[in-house]
């Protein structure tokens, strides 16, 4: 099956990527069919060498039956090759990580709020182990 993907390239914590047609079951990096464009992470979304693509061989290989990987799918969609995909679902993500675990500790502790209720049970032995220290003092 063909695929349209990104091939790393660049050094380590810099990359590069080139937006390749291959085969499937070939390897991210390893052999490819052609070359029909490129992006770069590292560059603002303004700038117009953040992405490179050769349109019309993108548009050949679609005919071809070549399928898009969804980072791919969301290029070519922002520059208007094919119809942009529809958005996934991760409601967490645009929450800055503070706030993400904030929630966490507060969706932990509503759970708590029933065992608040419990807690006059839950009371009862601990008035007890201070009797039991009493004796222990008056040993000394």
């Amino acid at each position: 099956m063909l695929k349209l993907r990104l091939s790393r390239g660049g050094t380590k914590k810099r990359p590069v990527y080139k937006v390749v047609v291959a085969d499937s079951r070939f390897p991210r990096d390893g052999r490819f069919i052609e070359k029909v464009g490129f992006f770069n992470p590292l560059l603002p979304k303004d700038k117009k060498k953040r992405v490179g693509l050769e349109a019309e061989r993108i548009k050949y290989w679609l005919g071809q039956g070549a399928k898009p990987t969804t980072r791919v799918a969301r290029i070519l969609g922002e520059n208007d090759l094919i119809p942009m995909p529809a958005a996934g679902n991760n409601p967490n993500k645009a929450i800055p990580k503070k706030e993400r675990n904030k929630k966490e500790e507060d969706g932990a502790e509503a759970p708590k709020a029933p065992a608040t209720e419990e807690a006059p049970a839950a009371e009862a032995p601990k008035e007890e182990a201070p009797k039991a220290e009493a004796p222990a003092e008056e040993k000394k």
